[in-house]
């Protein structure tokens, strides 16, 4: 996916329960590719640093305790699941949809506009 020059690097929830979705940038800092949550007018949500790899036709985000910053918008659930570290699944669901799923949580997303 992230290979495809047409691929987006924001994305926008469209999935949530609430009116505040989740945007979610891929940014590359110091060689790193980083995940960074935000949640619409709650702000950092999660910011995940680690290793990206291939799961088939998938990209998995593996990071430990160290490599995941959560911020004030992650309620109790999200601390609880990933504060030791975990795994963000990401599954191209067709041309301009993308799901993405860790312990307890998943989401659609389509490219942000922004």
């Amino acid at each position: 996916m992230l290979s495809d020059q047409t691929f987006p690097l924001i994305w926008e929830e469209t999935t949530m329960d609430d009116e505040n979705p989740l945007v979610v940038s891929i940014l590359e800092n110091n060689g790193n590719l980083v995940l960074e949550f935000t949640k619409t007018r709650e702000g950092l949500w999660a910011e995940s640093a680690g290793i990206i790899c291939k799961a088939g036709t998938n990209l998995e985000a593996r990071f430990t305790r160290e490599q995941i910053r959560l911020g004030p918008a992650a309620n109790w659930v999200l601390r609880y699941a990933l504060g030791k570290g975990g795994k963000f699944l990401l599954m191209k669901l067709g041309a301009k949809q993308l799901r993405i799923a860790t312990n307890g949580w998943s989401g659609n997303f389509s490219p942000s506009a922004k």
